[in-house]
């Protein structure tokens, strides 16, 4: 993987240094890139990152989601869209990341991930220039780029988590929810404990509920983790959720009025008010800097 760093470092700094367009280096912004993950499935954490993304956009930022989820194209589903093309596309095929993005609700733009997420660990140095081009460009079309990951431990989730600015946690009230989520913590916690972890709470009866399993996660990260957690909101158990479901369309579309969409506009608000973690090396070109160079993540 050390190897793969060297690579993608040397990439970067040939991409900055041509007078290109398409030069990484001459964005003159980058976007605020924020992994939103969980330690099980059936939290709702798709959900959520979509119409995260569509809350954002309501306040005006340009948003685009990774479905980083290991092929089970949960966004294809959530939104009822078959995109084209997905991120393989642009790692195997040479695609242009422009003509891979796929346009959902109130403009949010999301890239499908299929195999192409497990491709990323295995590149070679061809396709990892063409990749780093391609993607660098997300820079420059978006100021928030959300990933959604799979569920768990796994080695590509925790790589995805610890390269982002921001990490968010999604977990319910329940305790085998709880639990993972804090089997998750804790292995970020063992890669930086330095790492600030943003954590949301779905489903839950009342502010009380969500305050009080957010207390529990805080308290035993704190004491044998001694990793900082930031509780981000809490979205209710709201019933118009799941008839949104049904009708593959976002919540936050179709019922703007519903109690979950207040929730998540208050929660696009803070999570953009809220300094990252990541320091300068932020954007997608320093998130992958990072992906890429996992042993040295931070």
């Amino acid at each position: 993987m050390r190897d793969q760093a060297n690579k993608l470092r040397e990439i970067v700094n040939k991409v900055n240094n041509d007078n290109i367009e398409t030069s990484i280096e001459s964005l003159k912004t980058s976007a605020k890139v924020i992994t939103v993950t969980s330690g099980k499935g059936g939290v709702g954490k798709t959900n959520v990152t979509i119409n995260l993304a569509i809350a954002l956009s309501k306040l005006g930022y340009r948003v685009v989601v990774i479905d980083a989820d290991l092929g089970l194209a949960n966004i294809d589903v959530v939104l009822g869209i078959m995109p084209k093309y997905s991120l393989v596309d642009i790692i195997k095929n040479g695609k242009n990341v422009m003509d891979v993005l796929t346009t959902g609700p109130n403009k949010v733009k999301f890239i499908s991930g299929g195999s192409g997420v497990e491709e990323l660990t295995r590149l070679s140095q061809l396709e990892l220039e063409n990749f780093v081009r391609n993607i660098g460009l997300l820079d420059k079309i978006a100021d928030v780029i959300l990933i959604d990951t799979g569920a768990g431990i796994s080695e590509n989730v925790l790589r995805f988590a610890m390269a982002a600015d921001d990490v968010v946690v999604v977990t319910t009230p329940e305790p085998t929810a709880t639990t993972d989520a804090y089997a998750l913590i804790k292995a970020i916690g063992v890669r930086n404990k330095n790492k600030t972890i943003r954590l949301l709470v779905n489903k839950t009866e009342t502010a009380i509920e969500a305050q009080t399993a957010m207390q529990k996660l805080n308290n035993v990260a704190k004491k044998f983790l001694q990793v900082k957690l930031s509780f981000l909101g809490y979205i209710s158990n709201d019933p118009f959720v799941s008839k949104a479901v049904k009708q593959q369309k976002p919540f936050a579309v179709i019922y703007p009025e519903c109690t979950a969409s207040k929730n998540l506009n208050e929660i696009a608000k803070k999570i953009m008010q809220e300094p990252t973690s990541s320091g300068k090396n932020s954007g997608i070109k320093g998130f992958f800097n990072k992906f890429f160079s996992s042993n040295d993540v931070n």
